[in-house]
């Protein structure tokens, strides 16, 4: 009866010794997996950019240097032109105006208003050359009394001086009547419509446009036919192998830039990196808004492209590229993660792992990346530190390594 007892007070014994470690290992704290990272120095590089566009660096633009009708321009972007020898555009004289019922009645009583006064003048030349005629006869007739003696030297001069009048009226009136057909004709071009006008175009000197440098033709700004104003552009022309790169920056991350700054261009379209370096930093400012409509300041900086020709042939005027100005870099860096970084205080901290434990371990940041960040003071290398510290991270909490 006692051995009965003993053996079931051995086997609840038993069993709750196995509850009671269960209950332990159930409710033993367990260590948090995390996210280790060896620390190792490497290198860095602090960078600004955005989106730029290529552009020539020396761009014409080809206007109308006077007023009238352009024909139809020929040449296409790309095509090849020589200074002072390719013909780029044709400028010929525009149509007259359509006049309006008052304006062409007015015209037309100044046309008969000009042929009454041509008429007129026509009168005065022959009634002048009548005059001449009859003044000629009678000087004539005194030289002849007057070698005979029978007229005296006074008569003599007034024939001489009355042909003399004569000669001179007689050449106002054919002036006269020139001025008067001259305004016949002004008259008579009042009233000339396009129709006439299209007629003599044929016959017409236009003014030709020559390119004013070797280059290409990069854009045609007007090809079809039409009137244009003096100084309207009509075509662009350049040097596509002198190119540069502008890309406007905020004006937070211009102030960082200087000229001489090495730049890279990325995603152009061809292998690889292209290698620039800044040569202008333009000192003024603009707004602009961006894509989710924030009033932006940005300044343009202007790059030259370093690489050999060879290796960027392909760009062209407005192409699109990816800058990244290179503010600082650096070969042997101890860096960290960004997501590693907390704020303590008014200082940056982050966790090590020592002895699988978690130490909260104040640093100090340098140089920061849109990814990476410098640590100048407070780590050193071959340290573990916790990459995503959650929020079940604290100070002595236990770590194992996420598999």
């Amino acid at each position: 009866m006692q051995a009965a007892v003993r053996r079931r007070i051995a086997l609840w014994g038993a069993l709750g010794i196995l509850l009671l470690a269960g209950l332990v290992g159930a409710f033993w704290p367990q260590p948090l997996a995390v996210d280790l990272l060896t620390v190792s120095p490497g290198p860095m590089v602090v960078t600004v950019g955005d989106e730029g566009e290529t552009r020539v660096t020396d761009v014409f633009v080809v206007s109308a240097p006077i007023a009238g009708r352009a024909r139809r321009i020929e040449v296409d972007p790309g095509d090849l032109a020589v200074a002072n020898e390719t013909l780029l555009a044709e400028i010929e004289p525009s149509d007259p105006l359509l006049l309006d019922p008052r304006s062409e009645a007015q015209a037309r009583a100044q046309l008969s208003a000009a042929e009454s006064a041509e008429t007129a003048a026509r009168a005065e030349v022959e009634k002048a050359g009548a005059e001449l005629e009859f003044s000629r006869s009678e000087l004539e007739r005194a030289r002849e009394l007057a070698s005979n003696g029978a007229l005296s030297d006074r008569d003599l001069e007034a024939a001489e001086q009355l042909h003399k009048s004569s000669l001179a009226a007689f050449s106002m009136a054919r002036a006269t009547l020139q001025v008067r057909t001259y305004e016949l004709e002004r008259a008579r071009a009042e009233l000339m419509s396009p129709a006439d006008a299209e007629s003599r175009r044929k016959d017409c000197e236009c003014i030709s446009i020559l390119s004013p440098i070797d280059g290409r033709v990069l854009r045609v700004l007007r090809e079809s036919e039409g009137v244009v104003a003096a100084g309207d552009p009509l075509i662009e022309i350049g040097d596509p192998g002198r190119l540069e790169v502008v890309v406007d920056l905020l004006s937070t991350d211009a102030v960082r830039v200087r000229p001489g700054q090495s730049a890279l261009l990325e995603n152009w379209g061809g292998d690889g990196a292209l290698r620039a370096r800044v040569r202008r930093v333009e000192p003024f400012g603009f707004t602009k808004v961006s894509a989710l409509g924030i009033e932006e300041q940005r300044v343009n900086v202007v790059l030259d492209i370093v690489s050999p020709r060879a290796d960027w042939r392909r760009l062209a005027h407005g192409y699109q590229v990816d800058v990244r100005i290179v503010l600082w870099e650096n070969d042997g860096v101890i860096g960290v993660p960004l997501t590693a970084l907390f704020r303590s205080g008014d200082g940056w901290a982050l966790f090590v792992s020592e002895s699988d434990r978690a130490v909260l371990r104040a640093v100090q940041v340098g140089h920061r990346t849109d990814r990476d960040a410098e640590i100048v003071e407070g780590l050193m290398e071959g340290e573990e530190i916790v990459v995503y510290p959650g929020e079940e991270v604290e100070e002595g909490a236990r770590l194992a390594r996420r598999s």
